[in-house]
């Protein structure tokens, strides 16, 4: 026996128009189209070099960063309960005022990191302009 949601009748099945009724391209086609650019020649550069090594250093710090700032909390409830029940306010705690922090944590990190993220931007169009 089939079942199914009594509220199915009332709600309408939509029936939208197809935006682009063209079929889906071919994606090897744009694939194996040569590039413009001359990767190689980029990569090869000391800029490029330079570029790729400053952003991973601000990435692996930040996730140490914010990884050590995320799993302090369990720890520190873990080890020092006593200090976390501290109250600050109220009945608020220590541990709650830590945890709130982590989601202004997590923001300032976001935020950092889509300004860093933007002048890496223009210093990889800066290397890469020259090579068209």
């Amino acid at each position: 026996m089939e079942m199914s949601c009594p509220w199915t009748a009332f709600v309408p099945t939509p029936k939208l128009p197809l935006l682009n009724s063209d079929p889906v391209p071919n994606l090897l086609t744009f694939m194996n189209d040569p590039s413009p650019v001359n990767w190689d020649q980029i990569e090869a550069k000391p800029a490029f070099r330079s570029l790729l090594s400053r952003k991973a250093k601000f990435i692996i710090i930040a996730t140490i960063f914010f990884l050590t700032y995320y799993l302090s909390l369990p720890v520190l409830v873990g080890w020092f309960p006593d200090l976390m029940k501290t109250p600050v306010w109220g009945k608020v705690n220590v541990a709650y005022v830590f945890a709130l922090s982590q989601f202004i944590m997590a923001w300032v990190v976001a935020f950092i990191y889509v300004r860093k993220a933007a002048t890496w931007d223009k210093e990889a169009a800066e290397i890469i302009k020259d090579h068209h």
